[in-house]
């Protein structure tokens, strides 16, 4: 009977359902475990190697380097706010002397402006003109910009920033450490897990695809995805591409076999509006029954967000 009820349980909660709906989730798999942070302090703090060091609250992430002659910080969550700066502390009383946008979001880089007013700030063009326009006291204007390529080069640290298209917003670049072998890109490949809903609010979907193929064209053991709660390795990136390819295809799948006209003839045509919404809604959801079953036990919050994944790649199927 227990065996009858908890498979009965895992049925009702792997089942995709519209978002309005979702109340519960399905257990989360192993692939999601990370360090144990002590929330009582606020964050973790860890070498990952020679100097570069990665900081978390369980659900943000930042990188920074020791470099001799000053620190390289990445990003600054608010969520970590002044927590970042004791855990610099915590290995280094060496000052924060340049600082790294690795896109425009507030919730990766609202706490910018704690560092000090001497500090360098770098990022892409576009991550500069959009908060300039911003004009938030909390995110300065970066001081150095590029359009492709920039290397960074302080003490005995490296940083390789390198910018090939919007896969996330327009900006975000990915950020190379060469001499650690890490690779950040934040807001892109989720470790363990799904991403957030609508590829983590990707701008540009097929851009958002393309980029596992880019981050798997560089030589890292460990990536940095900016959430959550682990480090990643290049079979995460794999992982969650071929996870995305079962998206793209059930989701054409479910384009070419959903009829917008048999539903308009089904429910009127009064309103087309109504129509395209079951329409819509119809794709979505064949697509989601068809990939929430193989992907639940593989990655953690598939039962949350496949449904918005697969709504956002059939729509560029659609018009892109």
């Amino acid at each position: 009977m227990k065996n009858m009820e908890k498979k009965n349980h895992m049925e009702t909660s792997m089942s995709p359902v519209h978002p309005e709906k979702m109340r519960t989730a399905a257990p989360l798999p192993d692939t999601v475990i990370g360090p144990q942070i002590d929330y009582l302090k606020g964050y973790l703090l860890e070498e990952i190697k020679d100097g570069l060091y990665w900081v978390t609250d369980g659900a943000y992430q930042a990188m920074f380097l020791t470099t001799g002659e000053g620190v390289i910080a990445v990003d600054a969550p608010p969520s970590i706010g002044e927590n970042y700066l004791k855990a610099i502390a915590e290995v280094t009383d060496e000052s924060i002397t340049h600082v790294i946008y690795s896109h425009t979001h507030n919730d990766h880089v609202g706490a910018m402006s704690m560092f000090p007013d001497d500090a360098v700030y770098v990022a892409h063009q576009e991550v500069a003109d959009t908060l300039a326009k911003r004009n938030d006291p909390n995110r300065p204007v970066p001081i150095i910009t590029f359009e492709d390529k920039y290397t960074l080069e302080v003490g005995s640290q490296k940083l390789e920033l390198t910018y090939y298209g919007p896969m996330h917003e327009p900006g975000n670049i990915f950020i190379y450490a060469p001499n650690q072998k890490v690779l950040m890109l934040v807001d892109v490949i989720f470790p363990g897990w799904t991403p957030f809903k609508d590829l983590a609010m990707a701008q540009d979907v097929p851009e958002f695809l393309a980029a596992h193929d880019k981050v798997l064209e560089y030589d890292f053991d460990t990536y940095i995805g900016g959430h959550l709660t682990r480090l990643g390795t290049p079979d995460d990136v794999q992982i969650q591409k071929e996870y995305f390819q079962d998206i793209q295809a059930s989701a054409g799948k479910a384009n070419q076999e959903v009829s917008f006209m048999a539903i308009g003839q089904e429910v009127g045509f009064s309103n087309p509006w109504l129509v395209f919404q079951i329409y819509a809604d119809a794709i979505t959801q064949q697509c989601a029954d068809e990939v929430v079953p193989k992907w639940i036990d593989r990655l953690g919050g598939v039962d949350l967000f496949t449904y918005d994944h697969c709504w956002k790649i059939s729509e560029s199927q659609r018009i892109d």
